[in-house]
């Protein structure tokens, strides 16, 4: 069934992931969507430095948003937040150096935060593809660590924290590539077989859905969202599926949940004995 996945993935994909794909949707658009005041509410945006965490950060500082840049580059970071400072005149953003891949500093970050801030809005946008396996510095396929266990401990963390809130989001940025891959709890950090970096990053990408749907079954007061950014400026702005027609990416429930399992018990391995949860 390869070949149909292929074929209807590639029809799927010129008509919905491409300009062409954004300019047609783009006509049901209503600007005012867009027209809206968060002040008073604040978010945390990952991967913020560059491309789409920076504009979506930028975007929300000018609608009068707290705005937390999670990066990892500190210089690429300061810059990039004195440019959204610059450019809104918005004076409540604030900087904090953390590498997602590095599941140590996510929870003693995650700690911190919750005893210093409020959290409306949680955007797991930070992300990799690396072609060729590498291990962090803790043994964890690199890919995996950041894309997966990364957001896994990130949201667990602060969800705490956003039950507090009315109306709180988290929106993790995942990608229309997870279509073509069914989820695999065997091999999570793909220790097996030939590497390929595309295919990993797309399975990562389809836990990050299953993550998403897991959440939002266990914290009713939370609104979760998993979207497709769009290979270039394409806003996704309708529910699709998170499967093609007839492909054999679904999985058992079973699987979903040991997903969840696995992930918890990576966490806690990283987890310092002084941490809440």
């Amino acid at each position: 069934m390869s070949w149909y996945r292929n074929t209807v993935w590639f029809v799927k994909g010129l008509r919905e992931y491409t300009r062409g794909g954004y300019e047609s949707a783009s006509k049901h658009f209503n600007p005012a969507d867009l027209e809206v005041n968060v002040a008073g509410k604040s978010f945390l945006i990952t991967g913020s430095n560059s491309g789409i965490g920076k504009a979506t950060a930028k975007e929300i500082a000018k609608r009068g948003g707290t705005v937390h840049l999670v990066c990892r580059n500190k210089e690429r970071a300061e810059d990039a937040k004195g440019e959204i400072v610059t450019e809104t005149g918005n004076q409540n953003v604030f900087l904090h150096i953390v590498d997602i891949s590095n599941p140590k500093e996510i929870w003693k970050f995650a700690e911190q935060f919750k005893n210093e801030h409020k959290l409306n809005v949680l955007i797991n946008n930070a992300g990799c593809m690396v072609n060729n396996r590498e291990l962090t510095e803790d043994g964890l396929e690199k890919n995996f660590a950041t894309n997966t266990l990364g957001t896994y401990i990130l949201t667990t963390a602060l969800l705490p924290l956003l039950e507090k809130e009315a109306d709180a989001r988290v929106i993790t940025v995942s990608s229309g590539g997870m279509l073509v891959q069914k989820l695999n709890v065997s091999d999570l950090q793909s220790g097996s077989g030939t590497f390929d970096g595309t295919m990993v990053y797309a399975q990562n990408k389809r836990q990050q859905v299953v993550l998403t749907e897991q959440w939002a079954k266990t914290h009713r007061n939370i609104h979760f969202s998993v979207m497709h950014p769009g290979w270039a400026d394409t806003p996704d702005r309708q529910p699709v599926p998170t499967h093609l027609p007839l492909a054999s990416t679904h999985s058992p429930p079973g699987d979903e949940e040991k997903l969840m399992e696995l992930l918890e018990e990576f966490s806690q391995k990283f987890k310092s004995p002084s941490s809440g949860t």
